[in-house]
């Protein structure tokens, strides 16, 4: 069931690229290399979508 309500962020790291992960995770993560974040977002689909537009945006480079 956690799974329904679990969350997704977008985190972006030093080296420009940004990376979908849980919310827990990057919680637990209190990386200094994160540079910049994104959600939370419902679904990773969602999350998927929105990094797409970072890219488009040229926010995020791609992987």
């Amino acid at each position: 069931m956690s799974e329904i309500s679990q969350k997704f962020l977008i985190i972006k790291g030093l080296e420009g690229t940004c990376e979908i992960l849980p919310t827990e995770q990057v919680e637990q993560k209190k990386d200094p290399s994160i540079v910049e974040r994104w959600g939370p977002f419902n679904s990773v689909e969602e999350a998927i979508a929105r990094r797409v537009g970072l890219i488009r945006a040229g926010k995020c480079q791609p992987q």
